[in-house]
């Protein structure tokens, strides 16, 4: 058996399945009607909506097998997230990869496998929409354009979940996306007993400028603040707009001197836009930072401010 490689974006990949929110939740008809149909319409006894998680790959959708999750190792959706297009596996027991598989020599005895790689708009693949069969078959070209057009149904679902995440206005992740984030930062930094930072900025001049300006002014001011975090935080850091005038960033192995020196970068990257384009406001803030001990059982919305 041929254990699946991780993909070169695996911790962005990762990040963005759990910021989804949709990990270890009930069945929903949206995906379930499309594994009905795919089942149907190719004739197979197994169809599943499956998300490839750290060490785990789960079934969002079911249509035809008991268990919810097998490990990731022995996955054959792991595999496919690799790849950009329909993995076709006619036998599994004539396959190098496969053919000694615990799911192949035993149940569910998967012969036939085809899955189409479900990715967001910006190309991380999360997991499949797959097809099983205890038999093996051949797929041709008109199967496959099939399994992608009802693979591209359920992208166009996953994309409907990923906006209940993100800041429509400054693209950041919103507060329940940070949640979902920020907590699984705080589950690694408690694992490998590595401090972390929760930053809170507060606009504190926000309302004078919406009052005076008007609020689309208000709206560039926000997506000015939202870009100057960009610039100075990590891309391992977790950054958002909680909500109104409020943002905020998990920092991990951050201490007190650093997380000081990041907040007067903030305000650096500020005040250099501020000065390429004079708009007859300053953009100012207060930061509160809220260190996290690795052995607290604290979750991340103990430590965030509570919602206006």
């Amino acid at each position: 058996m041929l254990v699946p490689i991780q993909p070169a974006n695996e911790s962005e990949r990762i990040a963005a399945l759990r910021s989804l929110n949709i990990l270890d939740t009930p069945p929903e008809e949206r995906f379930d009607r499309l594994t009905r149909l795919a089942k149907r319409v190719f004739g197979v006894p197994i169809a599943l909506v499956s998300l490839v998680d750290e060490n785990r790959q789960w079934f969002k959708s079911c249509n035809g097998l008991k268990t919810r999750e097998t490990s990731r190792d022995v996955s054959f959706c792991a595999h496919a997230i690799v790849g950009s297009d329909v993995l076709i596996v006619p036998d599994a027991r004539a396959d190098f990869r496969f053919h000694d598989n615990p799911l192949v020599v035993g149940q569910p005895f998967i012969r036939f496998y085809a899955g189409y790689p479900l990715g967001l708009p910006n190309g991380e693949k999360l997991g499949t929409l797959c097809l099983i069969d205890e038999k093996p078959r051949a797929f041709g070209e008109e199967e496959r354009r099939l399994l992608r057009d009802l693979g591209r149904m359920a992208e166009q679902e996953i994309a409907a979940l990923q906006l209940a995440t993100i800041d429509e206005l400054t693209l950041l992740s919103n507060r329940r996306g940070f949640e979902a984030l920020a907590q699984h930062a705080l589950n690694v930094c408690k694992r490998l007993a590595r401090p972390a930072t929760l930053l809170v900025f507060d606009l504190t001049g926000f309302r004078a400028i919406n009052d005076t300006y008007g609020h689309a002014e208000g709206d560039r001011a926000l997506q000015t603040f939202s870009e100057a975090l960009r610039e100075v935080f990590d891309e391992s850091d977790v950054i958002a707009r909680l909500g109104g005038d409020e943002f905020g960033v998990l920092l991990t192995d951050a201490g007190l001197t650093e997380t000081e020196a990041l907040v007067e970068r903030v305000r650096a990257a500020v005040g250099e836009r501020e000065a390429r384009v004079h708009r007859g406001y300053r953009i100012e803030f207060a930061a509160t930072h809220t260190p996290f001990d690795p052995a607290s059982h604290r979750a991340v919305a103990d430590l965030l401010p509570e919602e206006d």
